[in-house]
């Protein structure tokens, strides 16, 4: 388990991201820790320079959905990336592990079709204070984790198309 702040980066190195459009597609489940996730990823892509207009949130009504999310935006959305961001807490039932293997297996399938990179920014945790750990607590959030990589595959593929 991990026991420090996983969102330290070097500022340096992350790319200029100003010339980026970003869909961010939010679960609306757990809404008390998506919204923080959302907060940084926002936050770390404008710190980076992607203008608040090149930002488009899209909310779904739980975890399960985001694949779907995701597959609209980078279909529809005029993107260079995909952020999906979610929270699923393990629970009594078989549930969580449905949930989680199927957007695992769509996301990953999205990024073996197409041509955006889309981010993987779900929270798979055992409870509530795991989750709150990993979206501005004591490990970082993961929001800002997934700005910075949906920046940095976006001028990987820059740096391919010279």
């Amino acid at each position: 388990m991990a026991t420090t702040n996983l969102s330290a980066y070097d500022f340096d190195g992350v790319p200029d991201g100003s010339k980026m459009r970003v869909a961010i597609i939010v679960s609306e489940w757990n809404r008390n820790v998506t919204e923080r996730l959302l907060e940084g990823a926002v936050e770390t892509l404008q710190r980076h320079g992607v203008a608040a207009d090149n930002i488009k949130v899209y909310r779904v009504p739980g975890s399960f959905e985001l694949t779907f999310g995701a597959q609209q935006a980078a279909k529809y959305g005029d993107v260079d990336a995909v952020i999906i961001l979610g929270c699923v807490i393990r629970g009594e039932t078989p549930h969580f592990e449905y949930v989680c293997q199927g957007v695992t297996e769509g996301i990953t399938r999205l990024n073996a079709t197409q041509d955006i990179p889309v981010i993987f920014g779900l929270l798979t945790t055992e409870n509530m204070a795991q989750a709150e750990d990993r979206a501005g607590g004591k490990l970082g959030n993961k929001g800002d984790e997934c700005a910075v990589t949906a920046i940095k595959l976006f001028d990987f593929i820059c740096i391919l198309k010279k």
